[in-house]
């Protein structure tokens, strides 16, 4: 997104799933900044920036005054720094230093309109994508025209003393509606897995004990997937269509939200995010706590006729889906990455980049709870 800082402008990652706003410095000098805008710090009196930090994500850290980043693509992506709309108690950036984002941002509205909407498109390859959309205190009319399709769920503080990321309880992943069950939770407070909603991340992330599941699941005598015992991933045949989904709320609010086929078993040259609601982002406020509201914009018959066109005909259709015995591990909630690519074909799945923790993990995964 465009964003303006010190009356200087420039194009940010929006970031569900880190706290801190950081731009990158005209100090900093690396072949990685290549044609990206930088902060002037001459060019404004109205900001400190004697102040050192550090930030950790899930993959690269930034640190120094602004001037420093380690495995943080810049020129790749356009974006000279990252906007955090998570959580305050999240920021690494003390709040006795600045406010943060999220902070700054709803103590200027009323209550009710204390929400930022979020929709994350397919065109990956314009730098302004038509198919994404961001707004704050209102829905976008190109998306929803109310929230009476939302599905609204109270955002979890599992495993912390208060609110930090978007997240809420993951009650099961599906094959063709079937449940798969989870992993139970470590998190102190919550009965189910806690999925954190963080667009910062393409990939699903996942206990190991889990991704294997749900892939022996799919599976039929190795005739659907396997796993590559030379890159340690899992492969999908390109014609395979899945039918999945993640489900989340219990009894009269549980809800299955579809992933795209092509979410699942992408082609290798058209690796993107393939996302699959509209997400709300609700403050709390007089009358409720923190909360997520999730309207799906996948109609799994629509995209099925969609894979279908570009893939082709299955010739291994799946007639029956049977819970494989779980695999046990020394180790089975240790964080796995969820993807594969098999004959230019491959795995990747995305709700609103779901990413599932039962741990505290060490620093250098950013620090989820």
């Amino acid at each position: 997104m465009y964003f303006r800082v010190g009356g200087q402008d420039f194009w940010v990652t929006l970031d569900t799933g880190s706290s801190d706003l950081w731009i990158l410095s005209s100090n900093y000098s690396s072949s990685d900044d290549d044609g990206v805008a930088e902060y002037n710090p001459s060019s404004t009196g109205s900001l400190h920036l004697d102040l050192p930090f550090e930030l950790d994500y899930l993959l690269g850290s930034v640190t120094g005054l602004a001037n420093h980043t380690n495995n943080i693509s810049i020129s790749g992506n356009h974006n000279s720094g990252i906007l955090g709309l998570a959580f305050p108690s999240a920021a690494s950036i003390t709040d006795g230093t600045a406010g943060s984002p999220l902070a700054n941002i709803f103590n200027y509205l009323p209550g009710p309109l204390r929400f930022f909407a979020l929709k994350l498109g397919r065109e990956e390859h314009h730098l302004v994508d038509p198919t994404s959309s961001f707004s704050v205190g209102q829905l976008d009319p190109a998306f929803a025209a109310d929230f009476s399709n939302f599905s609204f769920y109270p955002v979890s503080s599992a495993g912390a003393n208060g609110y930090n990321y978007w997240k809420l309880p993951l009650i099961s992943l599906t094959i063709n509606s079937t449940d798969i069950p989870l992993s139970p939770s470590s998190l102190p407070g919550s009965r189910r897995p806690v999925a954190v909603l963080d667009t910062g991340t393409t990939f699903v992330l996942g206990p190991t004990i889990d991704v294997e599941t749900f892939w022996n699941t799919v599976s039929s005598n190795g005739n659907i997937t396997r796993r590559n015992l030379v890159t340690n991933l899992w492969e999908v045949r390109c014609q395979k269509a899945l039918v999945a989904s993640l489900v989340f709320g219990e009894g009269a609010y549980r809800k299955e939200f579809f992933l795209h086929p092509e979410d699942l078993n992408w082609a290798g040259e058209r690796l993107r995010w393939k996302l699959n609601v509209y997400v709300s982002h609700h403050g709390k406020n007089t009358t409720h706590d923190p909360m997520i509201g999730l309207a799906s914009t996948t109609d799994i018959s629509t995209t099925l006729q969609e894979f279908r066109q570009g893939r082709g005909p299955d010739m291994t259709p799946l007639t029956s889906i049977q819970v494989r015995e779980r695999v046990h591990h020394s180790d089975p909630f240790r964080a796995a990455i969820v993807y594969s690519v098999s004959s230019m074909c491959g795995f990747l799945g995305g709700m609103v980049i779901t990413v599932l923790f039962r741990l505290q993990h060490q620093k250098s995964l950013r620090k989820y709870s």
